[in-house]
């Protein structure tokens, strides 16, 4: 079976509910046990045996791609700026995979303290994305798993494994798999990944995936203060 060999990584946001810390530092640079939320994700992705990651750049650009030059990761790391203005999460993804001539791609939010524990259930989404030839599928966790008790849910994930707005008791934990073919209707550059998921599920084809996984997702100041005093 075939393996999706290039991973996203969604850089380009002001992380504003982060501020003051994010006023002269990018949110991926901010680190939780020692270790920056970027350096992590990266790990994670070399752990999936992922070696191509592409990561879209805007506020503070320049300070990520000294990081990565200075990291030395061992794995092809590709930056790509936004541009003059930012994005927003759809166009950001968009612009990545224009530059790419992969029809298959992860796409992780480095928001998300992502650890061992997730290989195994992303592996097992990998699968069921290529064995049943969607398009998209979403790693999604029972918001009774998320630390940040304040977080609403996104979706509800029914027994077939699609997504729809109706009861919202599943998050989304910041890892997709997405297919370009999925953009092919989009006229315009900046935009949210959410109305790609919302024209999805009006056509009932919006796929979800459950994690068991303790969901722990840097949502704000007062959720990092309280990780960095774990």
């Amino acid at each position: 079976m075939e393996k999706i060999n290039t991973a996203l990584i969604l850089c380009a946001g002001y992380g504003k509910r982060l501020n003051p810390l994010t006023l002269n530092l990018p949110k991926p640079l901010l680190k939780v046990n020692n270790i920056s939320l970027l350096e992590n994700t990266i790990n994670l992705i070399n752990d999936l045996g992922i070696k191509n990651i592409m990561i879209n750049t805007y506020y503070l650009k320049e300070q990520i791609k000294e990081f990565i030059n200075k990291k030395n990761f061992d794995c092809k790391i590709n930056i790509v700026e936004d541009g003059d203005s930012i994005l927003d999460t759809g166009g950001g993804i968009l612009n990545l995979i224009n530059k790419s001539n992969t029809n298959n791609f992860f796409v992780f939010n480095p928001d998300t303290i992502w650890g061992q524990e997730y290989i195994e259930t992303i592996k097992k989404m990998e699968i069921y994305y290529l064995e049943n030839k969607i398009n998209n599928i979403l790693l999604v966790v029972n918001k009774s798993k998320s630390f940040d008790k304040k977080l609403k849910g996104d979706f509800n994930l029914h027994s077939k494994n699609t997504l729809n707005y109706e009861e919202k008791n599943f998050i989304y934990t910041g890892c997709q798999i997405i297919n370009k073919n999925v953009f092919s209707k989009i006229n315009k550059k900046s935009f949210s990944v959410v109305e790609i998921w919302s024209h999805l599920i009006n056509e009932n084809k919006l796929y979800g995936f459950e994690s068991f996984n303790n969901f722990i997702h840097v949502t704000d100041i007062e959720i990092f203060s309280k990780l960095s005093k774990n």
